[in-house]
């Protein structure tokens, strides 16, 4: 039987390609179409002193400075940053802790925030912590102010005795516990000064958490849709 080769339009036999020797030419295609367009690529890039370069490829001593990578149609393809200074990265390192330092604080906010919500729910049992509190520092400050009036009471007598001396030599232990006594005066002295400003702090205290207490009660209902409402 005989075999019908293809022919082109005026007649010659047509040669056919085979698959694999197409895919050959295609990739050869591309290679050499890459090639060009690298070859073809400028790097534009400035220099200490300000001045514009226009080079195939980047010089050594440039090649921290940044460039704009250009085609062949002059237009830029890809841009390359310049290193970072040391100042530069000094001032990241600085950022990245402050903005940790931040997440840190705001965790304790958080924290504080829960454990605010979860001891209280409502502003009465804000008010009775307090008013426990001051309670509390209340008694510490009568108990020392009573002390306080037992010592006076004995300087006033070890005072009167002293008199009762006259030309004669004060003993050593009388001048003694009368010493004592001046420093022990002065110690409940510091300490009901002290447990006074602790009664300041310990109001202002309670008195921020109130306020705080309401503001997240407040934006859990505007989450949940309901209107804010009061809870005494």
């Amino acid at each position: 039987m005989a075999r019908t080769e293809p022919t082109t339009d005026n007649g010659k036999p047509h040669m056919q390609t085979s698959p694999g020797i197409a895919r050959i030419v295609t990739v050869t295609m591309a290679a050499l179409l890459l090639a060009t367009t690298a070859a073809a690529a400028t790097y534009k890039w400035v220099d200490d002193k300000g001045m514009v370069h226009y080079t195939d490829k980047m010089p050594p001593e440039a090649v921290d400075k940044g460039s704009v990578e250009l085609n062949k149609q002059g237009l830029p393809v890809k841009r390359t940053d310049p290193a970072p200074t040391l100042e530069q990265r000094r001032a990241k390192v600085a950022e990245e802790e402050r903005q940790r330092q931040l997440a840190r604080e705001r965790e304790v906010v958080d924290r504080r925030d829960r454990a605010l919500m979860q001891s209280y729910t409502s502003e009465d049992e804000i008010d009775l912590a307090r008013s426990r509190a001051l309670a509390t520092i209340d008694t510490q400050v009568q108990s020392a102010q009573a002390y306080s009036v037992q010592l006076t009471k004995r300087r006033v007598e070890l005072e009167d005795k002293r008199k009762s001396f006259g030309d004669k030599p004060v003993p050593p232990a009388f001048e003694r516990e009368m010493e004592s006594i001046g420093e022990e005066l002065a110690k409940q002295d510091a300490l009901i000064a002290e447990k006074k400003r602790e009664a300041t702090a310990v109001t202002a205290r309670y008195d921020a958490d109130k306020a705080r207490w309401r503001e997240l009660r407040a934006i859990a209902q505007a989450k949940e849709g309901l209107a804010p409402t009061a809870t005494k």
